[in-house]
């Protein structure tokens, strides 16, 4: 018996299914348990955390419960939906999109529900209407759009994968849906034309997703997007003989295209193998004439070339006579004027010294005459203010002049010796109002003063 034979296309379409299937499911890594690092409430926290992480189910939502015994929060990500129920309480206390709550684990319970799209692969083994196997892959995409009415009618009570149920659900009845449609259909309509698959299996889908107008507004779901990817033969004998119609009719053209082909090319050969043989002759003729014409120019060329180059040497060095008596004559007229340039920089240099000469002399008679100046008149206000001087002190009163002295005598007695001992010195019988009285009792005091110092020293 030979083994059946085998469709390729058909089973890289599924190989490439499961390779989707598997890239979809959404992968959770266990988080790493922490070792206690603290003292004794630190540890006994860090083993109760860890025992409640244990009784804990792995979900499909990213769900953290903080908080110990009756203050604890769940933290809910803000892309699923929540549903949070309490006991005595005939409504749910939170519905809606990433609603974070206070919860008693006692008299609490909670649902919560992916709110992202959702994507659920299709490989429906159909019947045709010729009664052959066509595998149809698809795809269809649905999100949760009221969940007060999802959660009521839909079962998503596996914590692990709470959409499973769901799917598993609607993947029945987009199979069914597209099964009865490819039963109308004929094979190379469902090869040709997905699009009325696709409007059948979207009718369906919403109906029962989204509600009819006879229906209680369906499921709570709304369906994004429905697609085909492939509709594929299952026999593979069949899916050769649907093939085999094209591919002969492509080969035989292939197959005429290339013998008017070959005819063409044939007859384009032949003429060119003519037309290059007396192409070579033409050739041949042309280059001796051509080879005759170069060697007489070439001899021409040559003998010009020596007559010009005898004219151009004798230019040359006639040329190059005038030229170097041009530069000896030149050199020495530039001698000659850099000689006179010399002698007048010289002549310029001198005069410029003198001149400096002179003005220096100017400049120091006329600093020394304006010095003898200044001091001619310094002398002149120097005798003035003396002059005053002399005439203010002799304009002075008695009474200032004793005044004067009467306000200095402080200061003459502080820079007097500290004397050991008191004596008393009677100025009386003088005039104290006048000045020769006044002189006459300081002269008495100072010869008192000058006696008891005198056995001192």
């Amino acid at each position: 018996m030979t083994s059946p034979e085998r469709n390729a296309y058909l089973d890289q379409v599924i190989s490439q299914q499961s390779q989707l299937e598997q890239d979809l499911r959404v992968k959770k890594a266990a988080a790493p348990a922490r070792g206690g690092g603290g003292g004794d409430d630190t540890s006994g926290r860090a083993r109760r955390a860890a025992a409640d992480a244990a009784m804990t189910p792995p979900t499909a939502v990213d769900v953290r419960v903080t908080g110990v015994g009756p203050w604890k929060t769940v933290l809910v990500p803000p892309n699923a939906f929540v549903v949070h129920t309490r006991r005595g309480h005939a409504q749910p206390l939170h519905l809606g999109l990433g609603v974070s709550f206070r919860y008693r684990s006692r008299t609490d319970s909670y649902l919560v529900v992916p709110g992202t799209m959702q994507t659920i692969l299709l490989n429906a083994f159909c019947i045709c209407r010729e009664l052959q196997g066509v595998l149809v892959q698809a795809y269809v995409q649905w999100i949760v759009q009221d969940i007060a009415t999802a959660y009521r009618k839909l079962d998503f009570g596996d914590a692990s994968d709470p959409m499973r149920l769901v799917n598993l659900q609607l993947k029945e009845q987009a199979e069914a849906a597209i099964k009865d449609k490819v039963a109308t259909m004929s094979v190379h309509e469902v090869l040709s034309d997905k699009q009325p698959i696709i409007e059948e299996l979207t009718a369906r889908l919403r109906g029962v997703a989204e509600g009819a107008d006879d229906s209680d507004h369906g499921l709570g779901l709304r369906i994004v997007t429905v697609q085909i990817k492939e509709a594929v033969v299952t026999s593979a004998r069949l899916w050769e003989n649907l093939q085999k119609p094209f591919r002969s009719e492509q080969s035989q053209l292939a197959r005429l295209a290339e013998l008017g082909a070959q005819e063409i090319v044939t007859g384009r050969e032949l003429a060119a193998d003519r037309l290059d043989q007396l192409q070579r002759l033409e050739n041949d003729r042309e280059l001796t004439d051509l080879r005759a014409r170069n060697a007489a120019a070439a001899f021409d060329r040559d003998a010009a070339e020596k007559l010009r180059r005898g004219e151009r040497e004798q230019t040359d060095a006639r040329a190059l006579a005038t030229q170097t008596t041009e530069t000896t004559l030149h050199s020495l007229r530039l001698e000659q004027q850099r000689h006179e340039l010399e002698a007048e920089a010289g002549r310029l240099r001198l005069e410029l010294e003198h001149a400096l000469q002179r003005l220096k002399l100017d400049h120091e008679l006329t600093v020394a005459q304006a010095r003898a100046d200044t001091a001619h008149a310094t002398a002149l206000l120097e005798l003035e203010r003396d002059r005053v001087s002399r005439e203010i002190a002799n304009d002075r009163s008695p009474a200032a002049i004793q005044a004067e002295l009467i306000a200095n005598l402080p200061q003459i007695v502080s820079k007097l010796p500290k004397p050991d001992e008191l004596r008393t010195v009677n100025l009386s019988g003088t005039d104290s109002t006048s000045l020769a009285g006044i002189v006459t009792e300081l002269t008495a005091a100072i010869t008192a003063i000058r006696a008891a110092v005198a056995p001192r020293e």
